[in-house]
């Protein structure tokens, strides 16, 4: 692959990687706004919904692990950077609206 091919397909997957966790990160938020409504079985849902879109950024991450692993030399790519930090920032949402979830269940059934 040349350089400007690798650099192409970069570009398209760290786009992948941004649009699906981005999407995934919001999709946690309206969970605890489903929450705090005491929509709980909706807020479940929306999770389920998010892992769900998640993952396919996640599989697009997986997608450049598999190019270097083929020997590819990977530039440094800022792209590539932001990316993997909206995906640890929809990492994090998950796992704050999660615990907040369950405290406004027990909270909300007393």
């Amino acid at each position: 692959m040349t350089r400007e091919e690798l650099k192409a397909k970069m570009e398209e997957i760290d786009f992948r990687i941004i649009a699906s966790v981005g999407t995934a990160r919001s999709i946690y938020i309206e969970a605890l706004g489903c929450a705090k409504e005491g929509a709980f079985e909706e807020a479940h849902a929306k999770i389920a919904e998010a892992d769900a879109i998640y993952a396919g950024g996640h599989e697009a991450h997986q997608d450049l692990l598999q190019l270097q692993g083929e020997g590819e030399e990977m530039p440094f790519d800022l792209l590539l950077v932001h990316a993997e930090d909206q995906m640890m920032s929809a990492e994090c949402f998950k796992v704050m609206a999660m615990e907040l979830i369950e405290i406004y269940e027990k909270r909300l059934s007393c």
